[in-house]
């Protein structure tokens, strides 16, 4: 982890080569990787405060505080700190420099359900304080959740990149699932590109029957759908 220098091509980073001005991307960039080395003595306001000292116009310190849910804890020190709010320590130290883009690199790993779902909430509340984010997550939901764009990277190129509802298969568009129960009680499945032309033939067929369409349901493709079937394809890796 950490910055290395490039080995080909050329990237911008907010207008910025961060190959020749590094200093300058540093104070408006905020990073929170999978660990830190954060001192296990420090107290968590002392910890927030020192890191404002280090940015030209950092937010104010309880202000992040509070945004990121560490209200009551500011004299705890690291070491007493769990799991959860070491992750919410290691995003006020990213965030409390207000930098306009701010790396996740798998925030919640190892959150239990109600730690990650807190967690999302803080991811958006970023959003509306008009930050970029930049996500890398294993969480599929994680991503189709939160992203506005979404991609995939296999061997350090991305190979599908776009809005998660509509990244497509490597055949095509993703299609959609629509289910029913028959008269039998057997789950009928068709796929479709077009739900709503198919759900008219198949109502109107029912209603001529004088049938129901019991369990009927519609489903959208999800982001974990699109990368199986790539992943089968061999167009990305399994990891």
């Amino acid at each position: 982890e950490g910055y290395r220098q490039r080995t080909d091509g050329e990237v911008t980073v907010l207008g910025l080569d961060p190959g020749e001005r590094p200093r300058a991307l540093r104070a408006r960039v905020g990073i929170v990787l999978q660990s830190t080395g954060l001192y296990r003595h420090i107290r968590v306001r002392e910890a927030i405060a020192h890191f404002a000292t280090m940015y030209p116009h950092p937010r104010d310190v309880d202000e992040v505080i509070a945004l990121t849910g560490l209200v009551g804890k500011e004299q705890a020190l690291s070491r007493t700190l769990s799991g959860g709010q070491l992750r919410r320590l290691d995003l006020a130290l990213a965030l409390v420099g207000d930098p306009e883009l701010v790396f996740l690199d798998e925030p919640t790993t190892g959150f239990d359900p109600a730690a990650r779902r807190q967690a999302w909430d803080t991811i958006r509340s970023l959003k509306e304080l008009g930050k970029t984010v930049l996500l890398t997550t294993h969480y599929l939901d994680e991503a189709q959740g939160l992203a506005d764009r979404v991609a995939i990277i296999k061997d350090g190129r991305i190979v599908v990149q776009g809005a998660p509802q509509e990244l497509g298969t490597s055949s095509g568009p993703a299609p959609y699932r629509v289910a029913y129960r028959d008269g039998a009680g057997g789950i009928v499945e068709h796929e479709t590109d077009d739900p709503t032309s198919l759900l008219h033939e198949l109502t109107s067929a029912a209603l001529a029957r004088g049938e129901r369409l019991d369990g009927l349901t519609v489903t959208r493709p999800t982001l974990e759908d699109v990368y199986l079937e790539l992943t089968a394809a061999g167009a990305v890796d399994d990891e």
